[in-house]
């Protein structure tokens, strides 16, 4: 795809890997809607901040509204929005619980049902949902998480399979850890051995690139040595 002109929607703009999107899509021209809870420090004539909630269905709605109003079509969607709490299993409380669901299964879906339509009457577009490696095998004191993102990994499938025919592309993203704010809830240290966002959204950037026929289903990215060299 020609990002020059095209019309990229990212949610979880604010910082990270979100942010990372946003800057390298406009500065390939693209035109951008971040949606967010907090407006980046990002000032571009092609960006277009929208407060958005992705845990609220109405929320996303008035956005996706808004962006339909002013463009005529969307070509990419990225599901970026996403948080983990960390601990075992009884010791999460059911807001941790009900938030990473809300925010991580059912923030894609409230995007992308809303999205999909338009996609298959213009016959083109490409939505990428970033999961984790903790969508690919569980690990001890991240039930939740792994459990969100094993859903966002089958949701993804499903979508491919269900879009493809219409020539509308699904890509799953699977990083490892990056170097981001996203630790916060957790013990752990962002430190330079992680993956950089700057970095994975480069890679993303490029799979969306690619011609129309040339489709990656799945994208895992990890870092090399995650503790550093030994």
């Amino acid at each position: 795809m020609e990002l020059k002109n095209s019309v990229c929607v990212i949610t979880g703009v604010s910082k990270g890997i979100g942010l990372s999107l946003a800057k390298n899509m406009l500065d390939k021209g693209a035109v951008v809607y971040g949606l967010g809870r907090n407006r980046p420090d990002l000032q571009q004539t092609n960006f277009h901040f929208l407060e958005t909630n992705v845990r609220s269905s109405e929320s996303v709605e008035r956005s996706v509204n808004i962006i339909l109003s002013e463009q005529s079509g969307i070509d990419v969607l990225i599901n970026n929005a996403g948080l983990g709490y960390f601990g075992f299993m009884e010791d999460h409380t059911l807001d941790q619980w009900h938030e990473m669901f809300e925010t991580n299964v059912n923030g894609i879906f409230y995007m992308s049902r809303l999205i999909i339509p338009g996609m298959k009457r213009q016959g083109s577009g490409h939505i990428m949902n970033i999961a984790s490696t903790a969508g690919l095998e569980g690990y001890p004191q991240t039930s939740g998480y792994c459990a969100s993102k094993f859903a966002v990994k089958g949701m993804s499938q499903s979508m491919y399979k269900e879009l493809r025919d219409f020539g509308v592309k699904v890509t799953c993203v699977f990083p490892g850890s990056v170097k981001t704010d996203f630790f916060r809830n957790s013990a752990i240290t962002p430190h330079d051995y992680m993956l950089m966002p700057d970095e994975v959204a480069d890679v993303m950037v490029r799979c969306i690139e690619t011609s129309g026929n040339f489709h990656t289903v799945n994208l895992e990215i990890r870092p090399l040595q995650p503790k550093g060299p030994r």
